[in-house]
């Protein structure tokens, strides 16, 4: 039987389900996951096997009315995703139905897939009652050629199997792309640094979480097995800091015991995780954290 592998783009609004469903195909947590949108930044890549193919999936941001630079470049990399993908899934939330977002992307949708096959994915199915259900179904595919519609909780794992199987049918035949115990391409400095950025989410609020960002500034392997991480979180004011840090350290102290769990759990062996904070008021207008996140700053501009 000829092996089969191509790349799979999941759109759709921030907190559609994008990572978790990402993270339910794929068997294992490599995309951040919050109660909090708009935290997916880079494009990141899940592999999964499906009998004798290889799913790349590419979970990108959230499309949304971008207001500021990192967010205009969010979402250029999220339509760069659809447009480079085999194959594509918009994701929707079954209880919130056609939003104006949801309308905003069915418009982009021709113009970016071009005869792409595209899956419609209604998710969170167990919100809601079985007429809604049908009548959203009706009224997306009316607005859009969809391929295939699928009914799914990405969170519980219903429909991800019958998902997955189709898309494994519609990737071009081909040799696998990477080895098969590898779940994701990006750098462990990235994923790094995502596990520890939400861990941060997790724990402050209100708009704190997108004024700042973590980069894993060195990694060192040690003789006994175990790795030594040095990462900078960058906040853009002073009160920022004082923020991140907690009351006699105590918010940084939980974040990174966290994040060092996380990672251990990750890497299968003992991490010494030591964790900066910056002030860097401009971080938001450089180009070198764009390229650590994995998106282009250019992509930025107005």
């Amino acid at each position: 039987m000829s092996t089969r592998a191509g790349f799979i783009a999941l759109i759709g609004e921030p907190n559609a389900g994008k990572s978790t469903l990402l993270n339910r195909m794929v068997g294992a947590k490599v995309s951040i996951v919050t109660h909090k949108v708009q935290t997916t930044r880079a494009r990141i890549r899940g592999v999964a096997i499906e009998g004798e193919a290889q799913l790349v999936f590419v979970d990108t941001p959230g499309l949304f009315k971008p207001r500021r630079r990192l967010d205009r470049a969010m979402v250029a990399a999220a339509w760069g995703g659809a447009s480079d993908a085999d194959v594509v899934v918009l994701l929707v939330e079954a209880h919130r139905g056609v939003t104006e977002g949801v309308e905003r992307i069915l418009e982009g949708l021709g113009d970016v897939t071009k005869g792409r096959k595209v899956a419609l994915a209604i998710n969170k199915i167990d919100r809601v009652q079985s007429d809604a259900l049908l009548s959203l179904t009706k009224k997306l595919n009316d607005a859009f050629g969809f391929a295939e519609t699928f009914m799914i909780s990405a969170e519980r794992g219903h429909g991800v199997d019958d998902l997955r199987k189709w898309l494994a049918g519609q990737l071009p035949e081909g040799p696998w792309l990477y080895p098969e115990d590898q779940i994701a391409d990006l750098p462990l400095r990235m994923i790094a640094a995502e596990i520890t950025r939400e861990k941060l989410t997790l724990r402050l609020h209100q708009e704190l979480p997108y004024q700042l960002t973590v980069e894993t500034e060195n990694w060192e392997e040690r003789k006994d097995g175990s790795a030594r991480i040095d990462q900078l979180i960058y906040v853009m004011r002073d009160g920022h800091k004082g923020i991140v840090l907690g009351h006699k350290g105590e918010t940084i102290k939980s974040v990174s015991t966290a994040a060092r769990t996380e990672l251990e759990e990750f890497l299968g062996r003992r991490v010494h995780l030591f964790i900066q904070i910056k002030v860097r008021p401009n971080w938001l207008e450089e180009a070198e954290r764009y390229s650590e996140m994995g998106l282009n700053f250019k992509d930025g501009n107005a």
